[in-house]
């Protein structure tokens, strides 16, 4: 049965490693300006040898997966001439499969003797050929590792918890140091969140969620010596980029104010649509924008969403049952003491008293709850697949439970190869469809060439193919963010020829210039406009 699992596990991590390096010198087609941003940060990093904790340009971001991205930049480089956009999705594809691996682990955890092999296996799959993964998975944005460190932080966190021993932290040096290091290792993980996407600061909300939840259930001394633990890891790892803000204030909120519901007349109002909008984007009008998404497709092929409202139904029933079972066992030996119960706090805390299942499922929906907040409260692009990001893990876990919950009710049914033929056809069926829709339907439209301004890759190949002796110039009238003085746009072209610094232009006699500066153009040079 072991030696099963096993080959389960590796064919899923097949499965997740092709849909996110297969074609990746191709697919996505170009190069978005934000890609090249971090692209031109990374090679000006390698070549000055200043690696940032935050890097202000293009609204700010946090430095350390650009500086991922320089390493891997670095070793490319050494036995290719030229940078090369699939050079920044590396990273990005290495991530999305430790995620996958890391929701296996996770879910069997949360269920763990709940069939949680079975609820492991489908999620993980779930998320392996999921559109909305794959796609942020092969793009060179930092936010595909909230979800990543997440993930395995929150393992880590629930494992130390399963695998405390002793009633006493300080009974011998030997338990306090093996007690300490998983509590430790899960705040230095999820520490590195963090260093992600403005989108994962409110997460700590469901880490204290989860020691409320604990301490509930297993007792205040214990969760107490474990969440100080946890975050000193968690802090040592974030000090850094606090360090930052702290000296750098305008820095930490970045957009986040300029896209708030709060500026505007009806927050309230805006916040209720906004919900449903980010709801509904699972099942039907998902996120609009073709770097997102395949437009008005839902976040969810149609199989995984029916298998996700049905294990969000089962989960509210299975909290239900567990808070009524855990009523009726409690009753009477605490009639003496039903008074104090009747106030609203401890009514609250009486919720909370869950079985194991309840204690996983609980998580998970307050994990999409807060996921939702930085979406919900934002006034830009809604629904938004790449804000809703960490949104990913819990309703694939919830879809890996409902299919678990149908798979049982076969095997309850069916003869072995009937049930096996059906689950072949099931998983197939799913794997088709996500490469059909990745790499033929939204990967070879001309939309997604253009949301990925393929334009200005073919620009940069032109440009570089130049006599090296050759003056030239690139006119750019494109419009957007300033980036020392020039527009972000040109950050594609500027990646493409390795010309972003005033150093770089004149070794490779590459300029970018403004409209008003072309009269400065000597004669003789090549001169283009990017626009």
């Amino acid at each position: 049965m072991k030696m099963k699992k096993y080959v389960a596990l590796i064919a899923l991590i097949a499965i997740a490693a092709f849909f996110r390096l297969a074609f990746i010198h191709t697919t996505p087609p170009g190069l978005y300006p934000d890609e090249a941003m971090n692209g031109n940060n990374a090679l000006e990093s390698i070549e000055t040898g200043e690696y940032k904790i935050f890097y202000p340009e293009n609204n700010g971001r946090e430095g350390f997966f650009i500086n991922i991205q320089a390493l891997f930049l670095k070793f490319f480089l050494s036995f290719a001439e030229n940078p090369e956009p699939w050079m920044l999705r590396v990273p990005s594809a290495l991530f999305g499969i430790l995620t996958v691996l890391g929701l296996y682990f996770l879910a069997r955890e949360l269920f763990e003797k709940n069939k949680s092999f079975e609820i492991a296996l489908f999620s993980s799959f779930f998320i392996a050929t999921s559109f909305w993964h794959i796609n942020f998975s092969r793009i060179g944005f930092r936010a595909i590792m909230a979800p990543c460190f997440l993930v395995w932080g929150i393992f880590l966190l629930l494992l130390a918890f399963r695998k405390w021993e002793g009633r006493n932290v300080f009974e011998n040096l030997k338990l306090k140091i093996k007690n300490s290091l998983l509590p430790l290792a899960a705040g230095a993980v999820y520490g590195l969140g963090m260093h992600s996407y403005i989108a994962y600061r409110a997460t700590p909300a469901i880490i204290l969620f989860i020691f409320v939840l604990a301490g509930i259930r297993k007792g205040w001394k214990k969760t107490i010596t474990i969440g100080m633990l946890f975050c000193v890891g968690a802090v040592a790892i974030s000090l850094p980029l606090l360090v930052y803000f702290t000296e750098n204030p305008s820095d930490f909120l970045g957009r986040t104010s300029q896209v708030s519901v709060f500026s505007g007349s009806s927050p309230a109002l805006e916040v209720l649509s906004n919900s449903a909008k980010t709801i509904g984007m699972l099942f039907y009008g998902g996120d609009g924008n073709w770097r997102h998404n395949y437009p008005e497709h839902g976040q969810l092929f149609w199989p995984v969403a029916i298998c996700f409202v049905i294990g969000v139904a089962l989960g509210i029933k299975k909290i239900f049952n567990s808070q009524s079972s855990n009523s009726n066992q409690t009753s009477d030996s605490n009639v003496q003491n039903s008074k104090s119960f009747r106030s609203f706090g401890f009514k609250i805390l009486d919720l909370l008293r869950v079985s194991d299942f309840g204690f996983g499922i609980l998580i998970l929906f307050v994990w999409i709850a807060v996921a939702m907040l930085p979406v919900v409260i934002s006034n830009e692009g809604i629904p938004h697949a790449l804000r809703s990001i960490l949104m990913i893990p819990p309703i694939f876990i919830f879809a890996g439970l409902g299919a678990s919950s149908i798979w049982g009710f076969l095997k309850r049914r069916m003869r072995t190869a009937i049930q096996n033929s059906i689950l072949i056809v099931f998983a197939g069926c799913i794997a088709i469809y996500a490469f059909c829709s990745y790499f033929f339907l939204w990967g070879k439209d001309t939309n997604t060439a253009g949301a990925f301004t393929e334009k200005y890759v073919t620009m940069g190949y032109m440009i570089r193919n130049l006599p090296a002796d050759l003056p030239k110039y690139i006119i750019v009238r494109a419009g957007g963010t300033d980036v020392r003085g020039i527009p972000m746009p040109a950050q594609t072209t500027m990646f493409i020829t390795d010309a972003f610094t005033s150093e770089k232009q004149k070794e490779k006699n590459i300029f970018f210039i403004l409209p008003e500066d072309k009269g400065s153009i000597p004669h003789g040079s090549f001169v283009t406009t990017l626009e």
